[in-house]
C-alpha cells in the first residue's frame, strides 16, 4: 500500500499540533502549512513533517503549496482544514476590514483548500478531507459575528462537499468542537490533566475515526465536547 499523505493547514501547537503526531505515529508522511513556519521547527522535528509557508486565503499560495505537497511527499491522502480567524466585540463597533480578514480566512480559505484537495483526489477516487469547526458553527454567541458567519459558512461548505463527493469516493467531515481545548484554555498543570476541556489528543483521534471510517457508514458530521460541558 502507497504511504498515506497528511496535508494540516493552519498548523500550530495545539490540535493541529496533535493531529501531525497522530498521523505520523500511524505511517503517515505529514506536511504542515501555516503563514509563520518557524513556529513548526519543533513539530517538524517531532513528526518528520516538512512546512510549506502559506496563506489559506490567497488562492495563489494555496494552489503553489498543493503543487509544492504533491511535487515533494506525493498527491495528499488526507487534508486537514484547521484554520480560523475572528474578531470579537460590539456589532456596531467592529472594523469591517477586519470581519471581511476573518471571513475569508474562516470560510473562503476552506473552500480554496478543499477546491485543491478535491481536484487531485478525484482522479484517483479517493480521499478525505476534513473541516475543523467549532461551537460557533451551530450557535452564534454574543460579540462573536464574525466567527459566527465564518464557521457557519465552513459548515455549509462542508455539507454541500460532503453531498456532493461521497458518491465519487471522497469522504468530507465536518468537526463541531463545543467547547475550549486544553492546550488553549487550560491555565494550570490541574486543568491540563482534567478533562474540563477537551483534549487535542482526544480530538485528533476522532479526526483519524473520520479518515479510516468505511464507506458504507461514513459520518459527515461529528461533534465532540467534553463531559462538563451544556449543551
Amino acid at each position: 500500500m502507497a504511504k498515506e499523505i497528511a496535508l494540516i493547514v493552519g498548523a500550530g501547537s495545539g490540535l493541529s499540533g496533535s493531529l501531525a503526531r497522530l498521523f505520523a505515529r500511524e505511517g503517515m508522511q505529514v506536511a504542515l502549512a501555516a503563514r509563520r513556519v518557524d513556529k513548526l521547527a519543533e513539530l517538524c522535528a517531532q513528526t518528520g513533517a516538512r512546512a510549506y509557508p502559506c496563506d489559506a486565503a490567497d488562492p495563489a499560495q494555496v494552489e503553489g503549496l498543493f503543487a509544492a505537497v504533491s511535487r515533494d511527499p506525493g498527491e495528499p491522502t488526507v487534508v486537514v482544514y484547521n484554520a480560523s480567524a475572528r474578531v470579537r466585540g460590539p456589532i456596531e463597533s467592529l472594523d469591517p476590514a477586519r470581519v471581511k480578514d476573518a471571513l475569508a480566512v474562516s470560510a473562503f480559505g476552506g473552500f480554496l483548500v478543499g477546491q485543491q484537495a478535491v481536484r487531485r483526489m478525484l482522479p484517483r477516487g479517493r480521499g478525505t478531507i476534513l473541516f475543523t469547526g467549532a461551537t460557533a458553527s451551530v450557535k452564534g454567541v454574543p460579540q462573536s459575528a464574525s466567527f459566527a458567519m465564518g464557521k457557519f459558512a465552513l459548515r455549509g461548505l462542508a455539507q454541500s462537499m460532503a453531498r456532493e463527493l461521497a458518491p465519487k469516493g471522497i469522504h468530507v467531515a465536518h468537526v463541531v468542537i463545543d467547547g475550549g481545548i486544553a492546550s488553549s484554555y487550560a491555565k494550570t498543570d490541574e486543568e491540563r490533566a482534567g478533562d474540563r476541556f477537551l483534549s487535542p489528543d482526544a480530538i485528533a483521534e476522532t479526526f483519524l475515526h473520520l479518515h479510516r471510517q468505511h464507506r458504507s457508514a461514513w459520518t459527515w458530521e461529528a461533534e465532540v465536547r467534553p463531559w462538563t460541558e451544556a449543551f
